[in-house]
């Protein structure tokens, strides 16, 4: 599938991958993110995906008036404060992905599905 931006000079067709690699991209830079998070359908376990598979951790969606609806399943770090988290991946997703594409975000849902505690001694 994919976005459309159109003005008087043309149209501009946006992969949604590429949306959703931006979206992912800077997700992973947040603190106390540890990355994206894929539910496996058959047993139920979230699964942490890798640099390369980012986008199957992010839903998204375009709506007819060209807004986007960003959905991002994550695992975080113990002990940080899932609040703040969330705070920051919204308003950090919604900056890079209007700044790079264009496009107007509606919401950036945020999905927390696991949390990873090192247990190095």
């Amino acid at each position: 599938m994919q976005s459309k931006i159109k003005n008087e000079l043309g149209a501009i067709n946006i992969e949604n991958e590429v949306i959703s690699r931006i979206a992912g991209l800077t997700a992973m830079e947040c603190y106390g993110v540890v990355g994206m998070a894929a539910k496996s359908i058959r047993d139920g376990f979230v699964h942490l995906l890798k640099i390369e598979s980012l986008s199957k951790g992010i839903e998204l969606k375009t709506l007819e008036n060209g807004e986007l609806i960003i959905g991002l399943h994550i695992i975080v770090d113990y002990g940080t404060n899932l609040a703040a988290i969330a705070d920051t991946l919204q308003s950090n997703v919604r900056y890079k992905v209007e700044e790079s594409v264009g496009m107007s975000v509606r919401e950036v849902n945020i999905y927390i599905e696991s949390v990873r505690a090192d247990t190095e001694v």
